[in-house]
This record gives structure tokens, sequence and C-alpha cells, in this order.
């Protein structure tokens, strides 16, 4: 979750109001209103003053304002190039998230001392990835096609993994700025995910084999992720882009 507790101290006065002027309210439908937009300053005690027509430059800086969707910069989540071959799904709207996946690979996993299991270079299952600024929920899958929409949804095979998929990422520190690109968004969600202590379980196991043994095994033998310990879930890829 974003820490906003410094917000609380900032004081937002107005400064500005805006009176829109329609000439004809019955082509309101279609977008065609013919309207007239009068800029008012707010006075000392809180009263509009100074009625104007809009000036170029207060139009501006209303466009500047309204770049800021909710609160996320037009930049944030902008590819630099193609889509990435691995994105199944984008919303740059609203707080902005994304939806990828990643093949089965070897990544270096860390384990706290408390579970036993050795940290060190492991393969993981093919993986489905959905992410916000703030959250991320991670999930497996089968098959050697791309996922669709029908695609059954695996429970990810790690610790600090929730039922639904939410990773609880504890201590880490999440840093992904308002104008992050779409490559980097990805990346450093991998990043933060892998390169953080698994620690515990959150409820019941969803792994068909201990998960302390799947781990100790898949870190020193460094053999391929073994499917069958995956534990279907309820949900389908679809449910991630609704």
């Amino acid at each position: 979750m974003e820490n906003i507790t410094d917000q609380f101290t900032n004081c937002y006065k107005p400064v500005k109001a805006l009176l829109i002027y329609a000439k004809s309210t019955d082509n309101v439908q279609e977008g065609a209103m013919d309207t007239y937009v009068e800029s008012y300053d707010i006075g000392k005690e809180g009263k509009p003053v100074n009625a104007h027509p809009l000036s170029d430059r207060e139009t501006a800086e209303l466009a500047r304002t309204l770049s800021y969707n909710n609160g996320v910069q037009q930049g944030f989540l902008r590819c630099r190039g193609l889509f990435p071959e691995h994105l199944l799904w984008l919303d740059a709207t609203g707080i902005g998230s994304a939806v990828w996946l990643t093949p089965q690979m070897e990544v270096d996993l860390f384990f706290t001392e408390s579970l036993g299991i050795p940290s060190g270079k492991a393969c993981v299952p093919q993986m489905i990835w959905r992410a916000s600024r703030n959250q991320l929920s991670v999930f497996a899958f089968k098959g050697k096609r791309k996922p669709t929409a029908d695609t059954p949804l695996y429970h990810a095979p790690f610790f600090n993994v929730h039922a639904n998929g939410e990773v609880c990422m504890g201590t880490v520190s999440i840093d992904i700025q308002r104008n992050t690109s779409l490559e980097d968004f990805m990346l450093l969600w991998q990043r933060y995910f892998f390169g953080s202590y698994f620690s515990h379980t959150i409820g019941e196991a969803r792994t068909a084999i201990n998960i302390v043994q799947l781990w100790t095994t898949q870190v020193q033998q460094g053999c391929a992720f073994p499917e069958a310990a995956l534990i279907a879930t309820d949900q389908k890829l679809k449910s991630l882009i609704q």
C-alpha cells in the first residue's frame, strides 16, 4: 500500500472555479453542445471573484491537470516500442494495471533461515502476473501454448501468497514512479517478487507436495519445475482482466 501519511499535512485551498454555460442542451447526448467557459478566482473569504473568459494560460494549466488520470501520469505504463511479447492485457487508465506471463525459467530465490531451505537458483513454473502500482497477484499455468481468456489458473506455488493470488510483500520497499514505462513496470515487479525473502505460508497449503520439500529439491537438484505439484484454482485468466 502506498504511504500517503505526508499528504495529511498538506493544506489544499480553492483558488479557481470554472462555470460552463451551454447555449442549448438538446444535443448533449451527441456531444454537440455549444458551450462557453467562464473562470473565477477565489477570494480570501472563499468566494468567487473576478469573473472572466477562460484565458489561454488557464486553458493550458487545465490541460496539464487533466493529463493526470486519477493521479496517474499519462506516461505511466507507456510502452517504449512494440508491446512486449509476454503482455496479455493492459489498462493504462485509472490506477493503471497490466497482466503478463513469464515462461518456466531459472531464477535466484531467497528463503528465511527458519524455513530450512537453502537459497539459490531454482526453476519456477510458467506464471501469470497481474499488477498495479501498489499491488501484485501471481498465478501459475500449464501448457506450452500462449494462454487464452479461458486458460485455467493454478495457485502460485510460493510462500507469502494468499489464496486469491495476492502477494504479501512484507517489508519490501515498492518504488514504482508515475512515469514508469510498461517494460520497466513488469521488470520491477518481477525483481521485487523474486528478490524478496520467502518466509511463510498463508492459509492452507496450495501445492500437491510439501512446499518445503518442493523448493529444497528445486534448489538442490536444479530440475525442471514439476507441473504435477500445481493445484488448480477456480479461476480462469479472464477473471484477471475484468
